[in-house]
């Protein structure tokens, strides 16, 4: 049934080119919460194994090249399509009064969530190579037509990084076709390659997918994608694509070249580490509020690739949960920065917001960001304490000094998200002007709808019940990771 996820996304994306403009949300919202829908019923299935990546659909494609529509599931995809449909609902609804090409806006965005259940669902690996690139160009039009801030800019060096990464993943890919003669993921899971070949077809294929992770230093599309991007863009861009360079790193680098995962863990988990704290002191010296967001999200996407980097199932396995953990708060982060106050206020300037009294003019984008900050933090009762957590727990098992030096780096991101809570919403109103006093108030803003209440709810909803109840995903998420090969 998780299949339909992506036919159902993907025909309501045609759909919405041929309908009036006047039902172009809707169709959105409903292709959305029936993707979510689906996703949601199929993690809690109990004729899903979470153990094992099994398929579900598999059909010839192109038989003389060995290659077929080959869908499979487990824990890990199931908890990744759940965070896919979470985030593409509550980014339909900040997204509610878009007016400039509404058909358009909602079409691209739908290919970015379809493409996105594509690479989580997929065992052939050309198919899942092929839905990672299709992410690509919706997310070059969603910001440079509809974005701000050097938004050109900004598209073109998203897209220009995501393209180094995929023909580095593309080379990796041709190796491992070349060497086992198959691309169904499953069978290249047991097939046992030469040692030299993992000593670089690890590197490459890893490396590749990392770009979209954000991996330090190849992070810097990151911040500015973000920034230049409309508000839906962000929270796809941070709560879910980002994702796709991580899950393609396990799946298929970690898995298919163990032994050259073992010979490299140790420098990614050096770039993992400089990644967290680096991302974190720069975040604490932006004045731009989705500027701090932006490297806030390398910063957290740093704990996911040291997880992983642990080669033990409790640090992969947080390695997953932060995925969805960072996928829910980055939304949400993004949701409030772009959609509340920016679109109100018209800067994210911090100094300029600090005058503007916002905790009382918006008092419900204030919570939000409080909610989302503490999340942030790895504050106790929200899902990032509960995937960091697991993290460092594994980490200590393999890097103990790692630890040490990311610790640094969590003070950090203290440091810099009490500094955005306090000038978003809770700075002195009061200022000075040749020696006058002055108070600036932002009284006259249009409340926060319905819509987004709705999108900011979901999102602090699924924060705080992961964070109370890790289990649920756990319980998915560590027996798929210990059938994995690599694990020491």
């Amino acid at each position: 049934m998780i299949a339909w996820t992506i036919y159902l996304t993907f025909g309501g994306a045609v759909l919405l080119l041929f309908m009036p403009r006047t039902f172009a949300r809707w169709i959105a919202l409903v292709t959305a919460a029936g993707g979510f829908a689906i996703s949601f019923a199929s993690f809690f299935c109990d004729e899903i194994d979470p153990a094992h990546f099994a398929t579900i659909v598999r059909t010839p494609w192109v038989s003389m090249l060995g290659m077929e529509y080959h869908l499979a599931v487990d824990g890990i995809s199931l908890t990744l399509a759940l965070v896919t449909g979470l985030t593409a609902v509550s980014a339909v609804l900040f997204s509610w009064d878009v007016d400039h090409r509404p058909n358009e806006f909602f079409f691209w965005l739908l290919l970015v969530v379809g493409g996105s259940y594509g690479v989580f669902l997929s065992a052939d690996l050309f198919l899942l190579f092929l839905f990672y690139e299709l992410v690509i160009v919706p997310k070059y039009f969603l910001i440079a037509i509809w974005g701000s801030t050097n938004k050109e800019y900004g598209a073109m060096k998203l897209t220009l990084y995501s393209f180094f990464g995929g023909a580095l993943v593309f080379i990796g890919i041709i190796a491992a076709y070349a060497t086992a003669g198959s691309l169904d993921l499953q069978q290249l899971a047991q097939f046992q390659f030469t040692p030299q070949l993992q000593s670089w077809a690890f590197p490459v294929l890893f490396l590749g997918f990392a770009v979209l992770a954000g991996i330090w230093p190849l992070h810097t599309w990151a911040p500015t994608g973000h920034v230049a991007a409309p508000t839906a863009g962000s929270m796809l861009l941070a709560g879910i694509v980002m994702k796709l360079g991580a899950y393609g790193g396990l799946r298929v680098a970690m898995n298919l070249f163990p032994e050259g995962f073992h010979l490299w863990s140790k420098w990614i988990a050096v770039l993992a580490v400089i990644g967290i704290v680096y991302a974190a002191g720069v975040a604490l010296r932006q004045r731009d509020l989705k500027f701090v967001i932006g490297y806030s999200s390398v910063s957290h996407m740093g704990f996911v690739l040291l997880g992983l980097a642990t080669a033990n199932a409790l640090g992969v396995g947080g390695a997953v949960l932060q995925m969805f953990s960072h996928g829910v708060i980055a939304a949400l982060l993004f949701a409030v920065a772009g959609r509340m106050i920016y679109r109100r206020t018209h800067t994210r300037d911090l100094d300029d917001l600090s005058r503007l009294n916002l905790s009382r003019a918006l008092p419900f984008a204030a919570f939000s960001f409080v909610i989302a900050s503490a999340a942030s933090m790895g504050i106790p009762g929200f899902s990032g304490f509960a995937a960091e957590i697991t993290i460092l727990i594994g980490t200590w098992k393999a890097y103990p000094m790692a630890v040490w030096i990311t610790g640094a780096g969590m003070v950090l991101v203290a440091a810099f998200t009490l500094r955005a809570l306090k000038k978003s919403f809770f700075a002195d109103a009061a200022f000075e002007s040749g020696g006058t006093t002055f108070v600036s108030s932002a009284a006259g803003l249009v409340p926060i709808t319905t819509a987004e209440k709705l999108g900011a709810g979901l999102l602090m909803f699924a924060t705080l019940a992961i964070g109370l109840y890790p289990k649920l995903l756990l319980d998915r998420i560590l027996p798929a990771v210990e059938a994995m090969r690599f694990l020491k």
